[in-house]
This record gives structure tokens, C-alpha cells and sequence, in this order.
């Protein structure tokens, strides 16, 4: 049955206090929700990172537990559920109050569903809107039996617990890494500069064709602090591309040009992608004998190796950063010798065979919560 959000709830849009007047905000009576808070999924809003007073009370719009809070301003159609007795929230947020029509998580998992109609209602001549009236009028299919939502409902949360578990279990294992590295080399100074361990780094070219080719070029998102993603684009079919710069299993790959918080992130190269070539704004480190590369790998993301990269890095505030070969081949490390290295990089070969197997069974229980959000709600 496809019904408007007007017949199925009330919409307020928020709205912020006065700054001007500090009553308003010179106490931590009542959440005040940006957002900053509201992710991908569907989150239960409990805290914020600002309050108003109780003065601010009739100034600002607020809502009870149980009410839905949708972005509509920039990131459009995130999901918030209302978990506290009440909170306040900005202008890019409306909330929806259900009735007794629907479900109230039914109908968050529908508005997620929508998310991509939701983003191409917008309005995005410079940033991104929709407001009231066209989300009132927003369509959308349910099931007209409140028996089926609960049902519906009920399955999608059982999966979403699962996956939270799933994700769990990953940062667990992260965590576990991190702690092996401190118990085998926390007492050690970060004093010998990288080039200890790197004779090299080479970077490659950033070509790119529409015509689909065998050869790929990674874009520079393919690394991050988390993990290597196969993430690239195709070679024009000219382009005779560099055997140097050809990534490889086993390759530590590190972006000397990103933005603040992504220069100088690393990742390793489990299983390389067939025929994929470095871009401009990747290096390859090229290791000296005797050099762990996994070990080496886990150096570079260290929270200390981000801090001096961070002082290093050169470019204009809000803009790309970037580092240079020999500020790169500074940076202070451990000294570690080549057992320990290699001790470590066995712990930590064993702890990623468990985080594939987890990694695994996410996928699967992603595909299966796409398909039942398909099924339920195409």
C-alpha cells in the first residue's frame, strides 16, 4: 500500500536556540542532536555533543522517546530513533512522530530503504535539501498489517544484531594486535628513523580511460588506516603501464597525498588484485633484507607514526595534504630486530585468518539483509 508520510505521522522540522543568549546553552539539561550524531544505520539516539537549558525549552523543538529523526540537509536521509525521555534537535533534521499506523522501526527500516529517492528528491543546486513539505508528501510502500510490520520489523533487528556482533568481534581482534604490539615493544623508543627499514618508495601514474581495459590503476582510496580495498579505475587501452608499478601481494602501500586525516595511511596487500598498477599518490614502500613487511605495516598505523605525519605534512587547512620522500623516510620508529619482527607478524597472520572468516560471514549476512530489505520493501 503506498501511503505519504503525512498520513502516517506528524513532521516537525528543528530548529536551534538562540546563540546569543547563554541561558540557553549554559547547562546540560536537554540533548541537543547535529547530524554529526546520526549514522548509516539506524541509530538510537541517547546523547549529543551540545545541550540547551530548560530555558531553551520553548524556543527549540523537542520530541519524546520513540520518534524518528531523518537528515535532510547535506548527508540526507540518515536514521536516528529517539531513546531518551526527550531531546532538541537542529534545522537539517526533521523528526517524524508515527501513529498508530505503523511500526515505528518498520518504518525506519523503510525510510532506509528510501534513502537513495530521498537523496535524488534533494534539491542539490549547492547543498543538498529537502524540506517539510516535500518530505510530508514523500511516498512510500507498506504493508498495511500492523501484525506483518512487527514481524518484518522484528526479523531485520535480529540480523542487525547479528551484524553489530560480526562487527564486534572484528574491532575485538583489532584490539587484540594492538595490545600484542604494546606487550612486545611498548617499553621501546620511537627514535630510528623509517629508512632503517625502507630502501625506497616509489610511486606510479594516475591514468585513467572510460574504455573498460585488463589493466587498473587504484584510486587513492584504496588504502586507509583500516585496510587495503580493491578500489580502482581502468588504463586507457594505449597505456602500456610499468611492470615496477605493478602491486603485489605482500606490498606495503602508503598515500603520500590525501586528506588531513588520511596522509600517510598505510595498508598491506593480502591478495593482490590481477593486473592493478600504482597511481601518482600511492607509494609502494620497497623494504630493506631482513625487513618484515607485515611488521612494518603495523608500524606505520601506529598512533604515533599519524601524529608525526601529521606535523610533516604540507598543504593549506581544509585543502589535500601531502608528504614528502624525505620527511616520510624521518619518521621515528622502534628498533626492532628481525626475530621479533617476525614473531609479531605471526601473531598477527593468525589473528587475520580469524578476522577473514568473521569478515566472511559479515558479507553473508549483509547480502542477506539487502535481499530481505528487497524483498520487504521494493
Amino acid at each position: 500500500m503506498e501511503v505519504s508520510l503525512k498520513d502516517i505521522g506528524t513532521i516537525i522540522t528543528g530548529n536551534t536556540p538562540s546563540k546569543k543568549d547563554k541561558k540557553y546553552w549554559d547547562s546540560k539539561d536537554i540533548c541537543f542532536v547535529k547530524p554529526d550524531i546520526i549514522g548509516d544505520d539506524i541509530d538510537s539516539i541517547t546523547n549529543s555533543n551540545e545541550y540547551i537549558s530548560n530555558f531553551a525549552s520553548s524556543k527549540a523543538r523537542i520530541v519524546k522517546r520513540n520518534t524518528i529523526l531523518i537528515t535532510c540537509i547535506g548527508n540526507i536521509g540518515r536514521i536516528g530513533i529517539v531513546s531518551k525521555e526527550k531531546i532538541a534537535f537542529n534545522q537539517q533534521i526533521n523528526a517524524i512522530i508515527p501513529n498508530s499506523k505503523i511500526n515505528l522501526r518498520y518504518l525506519a527500516y523503510v525510510l532506509l530503504f528510501s534513502r537513495p529517492r530521498l537523496k535524488a528528491l534533494a534539491n542539490a543546486a549547492v547543498v543538498p535539501i529537502v524540506n517539510k513539505t516535500q518530505l510530508e508528501s514523500f511516498k512510500i510502500e507498506i504493508d498495511p498489517e500492523l501484525e506483518h510490520q512487527d514481524k518484518i520489523a522484528n526479523t531485520l533487528d535480529e540480523i542487525e544484531k547479528i551484524k553489530k556482533i560480526q562487527n564486534k568481534e572484528i574491532e575485538y581482534l583489532d584490539t587484540l594486535i594492538k595490545a600484542r604490539f604494546v606487550e612486545m615493544f611498548g617499553d621501546l623508543k620511537f627514535d630510528t628513523p623509517v629508512s632503517k627499514y625502507i630502501e625506497s618508495l616509489t610511486a606510479g601514474k594516475s591514468l585513467a580511460g572510460k574504455e573498460k581495459c585488463t589493466n587498473k590503476v587504484l584510486n587513492t582510496g584504496a588504502v586507509s588506516y583500516d585496510k587495503f580495498k580493491n578500489d580502482y579505475k581502468y588504463l586507457p587501452s594505449n597505456y602500456v603501464p610499468d611492470e615496477n608499478n605493478k602491486v603485489r601481494t605482500g606490498n606495503v602501500l602508503i598515500s603520500r597525498m590525501n586528506t588531513q586525516e588520511l596522509v600517510g595511511a598505510t595498508a598491506y596487500v593480502w591478495e593482490a588484485p590481477e593486473n592493478t598498477y600504482l597511481p601518482d599518490r600511492l607509494w609502494r614502500a620497497n623494504l630493506k633484507e631482513n625487513v618484515n613487511s607485515i611488521f612494518l605495516w603495523q608500524v606505520l598505523i601506529h598512533p604515533l607514526l599519524k601524529l608525526q605525519i601529521q606535523r610533516v605534512s604540507s598543504g593549506t587547512s581544509g585543502s589535500m595534504k601531502n608528504i614528502s620522500k624525505s620527511n616520510f623516510l624521518k619518521l621515528k620508529v622502534p628498533d626492532v630486530n628481525e626475530e621479533s619482527q617476525n614473531k609479531f607478524a605471526s601473531f598477527v597472520q593468525q589473528v587475520d585468518k580469524s578476522k577473514v572468516a568473521i569478515q566472511k560471514s559479515l558479507d553473508e549476512t549483509q547480502i542477506l539483509y539487502d535481499s530481505l530489505m528487497q524483498k520487504y520493501f521494493s
